[in-house]
């Protein structure tokens, strides 16, 4: 009896000795496997880049359109007054150690088309020629009413100051100054529309301040405020910033070169719908993808691929509207407010041929 007792035991413990060396190499593999956040993959479209995280699938935020009630707030056209915004805990001195920014320039998604590239990650075969030889889905009266609206689900995404090569890793890329992020981006891009007689109005409401949580919900009843008070918008776009860092804990920052002056990389994204609801994608995909092919004709070098996938994030509103990433948090405000500039000068060319 001992003895087959003493070969049960025996027998148990090589099957727990060989599961424990099986799961070591497991993990082993799934840990040689996770350094897949390089320059390469980075540069392929392998990665997709959102709100402060880089994945190795295509995955999105959860804090999509609306599905709650949200907190009615005055339209606020212009930034807003001091007073306004007094309680600023987000912007604190930084005070840790300094980490790298690593410049890039991301071009390559997973299709090409003369000078543009597109990041498909939907089962719709893309006729990009066809895209791009449609007519407008709209069309802006002459009359300089206002018929475009920038504003900013995340209005607090901010950018650094300083073009030095580090960030601080106690750095926090959020503040309520406009004048350090995506509001001052939008500033930019609205004197250009307007510089270039397109009548154009810029919403600078905190959506996601205090709370991050439902901050589409809220913008979602801005639009529709705005729709309101100015029947004759046609174009809304919601302006935000990327972010990119990998494990160790490297910045990357997105940038190209016009004129010998350094911009932001942007990167515009059109939703794609398969369950109803957004019965229009196909017409803000033509307005996304010719925005995106005037703006890499003007700014060679301007733009990332563009990102084409399932997900909606308020461009269910009409068929004029998009939403654009300007830069990472490791890009600076100059740098955004310069590409700011250049997408107004783009948008105004193909709104007024």
């Amino acid at each position: 009896m001992k003895k087959q007792y003493w070969k049960l035991t025996a027998g148990v413990t090589a099957l727990i000795l060989i599961f424990t060396v099986c799961l070591s190499a497991v993990i082993y593999r799934a840990g040689a496997c996770l350094p897949l956040m390089d320059d390469a993959a980075m540069l392929s479209g392998k990665l997709s880049f959102f709100n402060g995280s880089v994945n190795s699938s295509a995955t999105e935020p959860t804090d999509e359109k609306p599905t709650e009630p949200s907190e009615k707030r005055p339209l606020a056209e212009t930034p807003m007054s001091p007073a306004e915004t007094a309680e600023k805990p987000q912007d604190t001195s930084h005070s840790g150690n300094m980490l790298p920014v690593k410049e890039i320039q991301v071009n390559n998604g997973n299709m090409s088309y003369d000078n543009i590239t597109i990041r498909n990650t939907t089962a719709y075969d893309l006729d990009v020629e066809s895209l791009l030889s449609s007519a407008l889905p709209f069309t802006l009266e002459d009359n300089h009413s206002v018929q475009v609206l920038i504003y900013h689900t995340h209005t607090c995404e901010r950018y650094l100051t300083e073009d030095n090569g580090l960030y601080d890793e106690d750095y926090y890329p959020r503040s309520t100054d406009g004048d350090l992020g995506v509001v001052a981006v939008g500033e930019k891009l609205v004197e250009a529309l307007k510089s270039r007689g397109i009548g154009a109005v810029h919403d600078t409401t905190l959506h996601d301040y205090p709370s991050y949580e439902g901050s589409y919900a809220r913008s979602w009843d801005t639009i529709c405020a705005y729709r309101e008070k100015y029947p004759d918008i046609k174009v809304t776009i919601d302006l935000h910033r990327d972010a990119m860092t990998n494990d160790e804990g490297v910045k990357y920052k997105p940038t190209f070169e016009y004129e010998g002056k350094k911009a932001s990389q942007i990167m515009i994204m059109a939703g794609y719908d398969t369950e109803g609801g957004f019965d229009f994608w196909d017409e803000n995909l033509i307005f996304a993808m010719q925005l995106h092919k005037r703006c890499e004709d003007l700014y060679p070098g301007m733009t990332r691929p563009l990102n084409f996938g399932e997900y909606t994030y308020n461009m269910n509103f009409n068929n004029g509207s998009l939403l654009i990433e300007v830069g990472t948090d490791a890009n600076t405000v100059e740098e955004s407010c310069r590409s700011g500039e250049y997408l107004g000068e783009a948008l105004a060319d193909l709104l007024k041929p």
